[in-house]
């Protein structure tokens, strides 16, 4: 098939190697020409795979509008806060759309699939999710993910062509649910890493992901999901993956932040974006809309946004009334 990527971060690159190693025309785009340019060099996206080799055969294109030109599959990588610019060169797409952003936007409270409704309202959209950590897709580690949609043939599509001896891929109907979960688990995945910053156990953070599980579970429901989704992959499964490995960016936001840096410092020293920080933002706004609480997500969002003192935060969260367990 003719394939594009748009977005050459690390999930985006993996994708793409992924999918022209098996021998698919791939092209590559990204707003930054200085990254395809360094890829052209030395083979490698060394920013954020460094050491990973990629195929030759992969095409680089600088014009996101030739990028897409003739391809009959888009994946969209890019990061949350510019995907709607992004996707702009959609407009007149009608192939399938296979959007892999986790995040949501603030100023309408969309999903990425809900931008792309208006973007690219030509298009079939599926998402694609679960837990996932670039680096060891592209290096051939045992993965599975979900691919969701409404439009049930795009997304067998989809499942047909991820699908791998190294990457399995499940399909839900549920692509509100789905999306929901990924975004989410990265909010929460900045309170797992205070817990590491701040010295706390294994029990702290046992507490901390499971009360997680259920704040997600009651804020997707609220925004019309399905409940047992959030069981799945593209909820505990990419929330125990980002929560607890040494990979995940947004643990890593959270343990700087415990320790004692504020968030513009790590902000500025990051050479990925952490989508929890954004996400933050708009999920916080999202609850408070819909009337559904949400401790965790505010106690975050207090810490990111208003400067809440990290220590205070936490006695806060176990400062609250005794409630039974949901």
């Amino acid at each position: 098939m003719k394939l594009t990527v748009l977005g050459a971060g690390a999930w985006g690159t993996a994708l793409a190697r992924m999918l022209a190693g098996r021998g698919h025309a791939v092209r590559l785009w990204d707003f930054f020409p200085e990254t395809l340019e360094g890829i052209a060099r030395t083979g490698r996206n060394e920013r954020y795979l460094p050491g990973v080799e990629l195929p030759r055969e992969l095409r680089l294109e600088p014009d996101a509008s030739r990028a897409v030109r003739d391809a009959e599959l888009v994946v969209v990588a890019s990061v949350s806060r510019a995907f709607r610019s992004v996707t702009t060169c959609l407009a007149g797409f009608r192939g399938v759309v296979v959007t892999v952003t986790k995040g949501i936007e603030y100023e309408t409270g969309l999903t990425m699939s809900g931008v792309l409704r208006q973007t690219a309202p030509h298009a079939r959209v599926v998402a694609l999710s679960g837990p996932s950590l670039a680096m060891e897709v592209a290096r051939g580690v045992p993965t599975a993910v979900v691919a969701a949609g409404e439009d049930p043939e795009a997304t067998r599509l989809v499942q047909a062509l991820f699908h791998g001896p190294t990457f399995r891929v499940y399909t839900s109907s549920d692509l509100l649910g789905v999306e929901l979960g990924g975004a989410l688990k990265n909010v929460f995945a900045i309170g797992a890493g205070v817990c590491d910053g701040l010295g706390f156990g294994d029990n702290s953070k046992a507490a901390l992901v499971t009360r997680a599980i259920a704040e997600m579970r009651r804020l997707g429901v609220a925004c019309g999901a399905r409940a047992e989704t959030f069981s799945g992959l593209s909820g505990i499964g990419d929330l125990m993956v980002t929560c607890f490995s040494r990979l995940s960016r947004n643990r890593q936001f959270g343990e700087r932040l415990g320790r004692g840096e504020t968030a513009e410092q790590i902000l500025n020293s990051m050479t990925a974006v952490a989508e929890g920080y954004p996400t933050a933002r708009a999920a916080h706004a999202l609850a408070r809309r819909l009337g559904v609480e949400t401790p965790i997500i505010d106690q975050v969002y207090a810490m990111l946004y208003e400067g809440k003192e990290v220590r205070r935060t936490v006695q806060d969260l176990l400062a609250r009334e005794s409630k039974p367990e949901d």
